[in-house]
């Protein structure tokens, strides 16, 4: 088994963008420059976020993040998103997910200009992922397939299983996987809540990908011997053992489904990184494109 180490191919991508910004410093023009929006303390956004700005400074981003209180309205967040729509300065927009109950997700997905949804989730960017044009791809997919690429992993003629049909990570990872490119032309199907011999079709996965939310919900009788495992669910677990008191699990109770793999990736150290690394070249590619 080889545990496909998030944080050493992330680590590689960010090393890459960093020489483009420091080349691009060294010309004299301005680094990419992301905007970050989080609406209320949701615990869990704030990590994210946090490690987002994180990872910008490392390689030379600009970042801005910009905090509103919960109680905003949805006219007011999508103001403040026309505002940075405008901005010639701001290359990519992102707004974290989840928003307050009152406020509709796809409306403010929809407020992004096509042109600097980094995210990947603008209808026009997911209709050109569709069709195989050159567009944002949702950063948590483009992680995965750009871990697949620093792992060399062979993908053609495989069958794929996708547990979950997002728009955010299935329906669109089912679309890299099953396209014509180096890291894709598997056969894939695609597992939900209404999937009803969901074990019987794990069992035929040469990779299986679960993305579903459900901590270890993938059990060692779900994986085909030499099977490659990613896992892209991340759950705050009660536990009061632990310093902060939670601990995070993936969808796949790893202990006992790594020995049956090729390859497997862990929770935390897998595909979260591969997420960020994925929005800061979308970021990167945002940039490119207006010069």
């Amino acid at each position: 088994m080889i545990l496909l180490d998030g944080k050493t191919a992330s680590h590689a991508v960010k090393e890459q963008l960093k020489l483009q910004v420091d080349l691009l410093k060294a010309n004299n023009k301005r680094p990419p420059h992301l905007a970050v929006i989080i609406v209320g303390n949701n615990g869990a956004s704030e990590t994210y976020v946090a490690s987002k700005v994180k990872n910008c400074s490392e390689i030379g981003f600009t970042s801005t993040l910009i905090r509103l209180d919960s109680s905003i309205s949805e006219n007011e967040l999508v103001h403040a998103i026309h505002e940075l729509n405008i901005n010639s300065s701001i290359d990519g927009i992102l707004v974290q997910l989840p928003l307050p109950k009152h406020i509709n997700e796809q409306k403010i997905i929809e407020a992004i200009i096509p042109e600097k949804d980094v995210d990947g989730f603008h209808p026009v960017n997911a209709g050109k992922l569709v069709q195989g044009l050159p567009t944002f791809i949702p950063a948590t997919p483009f992680g995965i397939m750009l871990l697949l690429e620093h792992y060399s992993i062979q993908t053609k003629g495989k069958h794929a299983v996708i547990i979950g049909r997002s728009n955010i990570v299935g329906r669109p990872m089912s679309i890299l996987l099953s396209s014509n490119q180096q890291y894709g032309n598997c056969t894939v199907t695609i597992c939900h809540s209404h999937t009803s011999n969901l074990h019987e079709i794990c069992l035929q996965a040469d990779i299986l990908i679960a993305a579903l939310g459900k901590p270890e919900f993938v059990k060692q009788s779900m994986i085909k011997p030499g099977a490659i495992v990613i896992d892209v669910g991340i759950t705050r677990v009660e536990d009061a053992s632990t310093k902060k008191g939670f601990r995070l699990k993936g969808d796949v109770a790893f202990d006992e489904v790594a020995p049956m793999c090729s390859y497997i990736t862990p929770v935390p150290g897998g595909v979260g990184l591969m997420t960020i690394a994925g929005l800061l070249k979308n970021t990167l590619q945002a940039y490119l494109t207006k010069q």
